[in-house]
């Protein structure tokens, strides 16, 4: 879904939103709360909530007070009350729910500190001067981080955000170690003429900001939905049975993906019922390690000790019955008496009913051809005369002896 403030090039294909994402629309809304109390009164006599949730640049949020009482809906542009001076933002709820947003975020409405006011809605004037504010983002953030590259500073700097009445710039830079920007604080001040915040944000939190498309086609779950980042650690990919490849474990981050915790839980569940794969069977023929388990059939593969080669499939029921008998110093006969058939998956051979050809019809053909080939020149070759020169001087005229020189 498009918007009117939208840009769009001569080719008709839009090239990003004038208002950097505060325009209400689908494509632009990010983490929003459904308002299902929209449509609902309060009781008799019970005032409003007086806090409002304000979105700002690329999904930040912030909660404030309407000391004013002013008459506020979803979509409209507000004058915020901000350390020094005023920030532009937009409404993205109002109501009871504000309160159950503010307490699962654990954000108090008493706090002075973290929870302003809204001082009125935004006039042309300030959204004029917050518009002008954000075309200048873009090209300063190509300069700054020119100024840190001739610093030689371990840093980069993702992104830049001005504040509404344009008197502030925040930058939001990574770094995998602790940096030294004050030589670069004054550069940018010199440079950029206004006040200067450095703020340093995670890995995960710059792909949040910046978004994109994951290695499942979809736009990043950090960017869409997700707002707290737990640790992923590898033992998430043991526990699933995947290939511990960074290259696809990791995200656009460079961190381990967050879907990798997604369905730990389930497989977890499942594992209680497997027996640890480091426990031996013993049996009469010998000792069996594991060296396979199936989560989804609940089947696992030993191979006793020194016949490596050969396999013996067993269900989990089977191995723990085993264990037990072991626990109880009784040895089984040996592990052909517990394995079961593994039935592989058939595959499902479709027909051709679109009457399409193979992919590979050409290349049957040219093996075939060169092989008939190979053998015709063979065939020639055996026919032919071995020596080509003795063919040439049959057919040429005997040249005349040299006279005999004379005693």
């Amino acid at each position: 879904m498009a918007c009117n403030s939208c840009s769009t090039g001569e080719d008709g294909q839009p090239k990003g939103c004038k208002n950097n994402g505060t325009c209400g629309t689908d494509s632009c809304n990010k983490l929003t709360v459904f308002d299902w109390l929209a449509n609902m009164s309060l009781p008799n006599g019970q005032e409003p909530f007086i806090g409002v949730e304000v979105r700002f640049k690329n999904g930040r949020k912030h909660y404030y007070k309407n000391t004013e009482n002013l008459t506020l809906s979803i979509g409209d542009i507000v004058a915020t009350q901000a350390k020094s001076g005023h920030d532009i933002g937009m409404v993205t709820l109002t109501g009871e729910l504000v309160s159950i947003q503010m307490k699962r975020k654990k954000v108090r409405l008493d706090d002075a500190e973290n929870v302003l006011k809204i001082y009125r809605k935004a006039s042309q004037k300030d959204i004029d001067i917050w518009s002008e504010a954000r075309d200048r983002e873009e090209p300063m953030k190509v300069k700054a981080r020119q100024f840190a590259i001739d610093l030689k500073l371990k840093m980069k700097i993702s992104d830049i955000e001005f504040q509404g009445d344009g008197s502030k710039a925040t930058f939001y830079y990574t770094a995998e170690e602790r940096v030294d920007f004050r030589e670069l604080i004054k550069v940018f001040a010199r440079e950029f003429r206004t006040r200067i915040e450095m703020k340093q944000v995670g890995f995960r939190q710059e792909a949040a900001r910046l978004g994109g498309i994951g290695s499942c086609g979809r736009e990043l779950c950090c960017s869409t939905w997700l707002t707290d980042f737990r640790s992923v650690s590898t033992s998430a990919a043991r526990y699933q049975q995947l290939s511990l490849n960074p290259l696809k474990l990791a995200g656009q981050c460079g961190k381990l993906k967050c879907c990798l915790n997604y369905e730990l839980d389930s497989y977890l569940d499942a594992l209680k019922a497997f027996p640890k794969t480091d426990t031996k069977l013993y049996t009469e023929k010998g000792n069996a390690v594991c060296q396979k388990t199936d989560i989804f059939k609940g089947l696992m593969w030993y191979a006793y000790e020194g016949e490596w080669m050969n396999w013996h499939i067993i269900t989990t029921e089977q191995a723990n019955e085993i264990i037990k008998k072991n626990k109880n110093k009784e040895k089984v006969a040996s592990l052909e008496e517990y394995a079961v058939e593994h039935i592989e998956d058939t595959k499902n051979e479709f027909e051709n009913v679109v009457g399409q050809d193979s992919l590979t019809r050409f290349d049957n053909l040219k093996s075939n051809k060169k092989r008939k080939n190979n053998k015709n020149n063979q065939n020639n070759n055996k026919n032919k005369p071995r020596n080509r020169n003795r063919n040439q001087n049959s057919n040429a005229k005997p040249k005349p002896k040299p006279n005999a020189k004379k005693n």
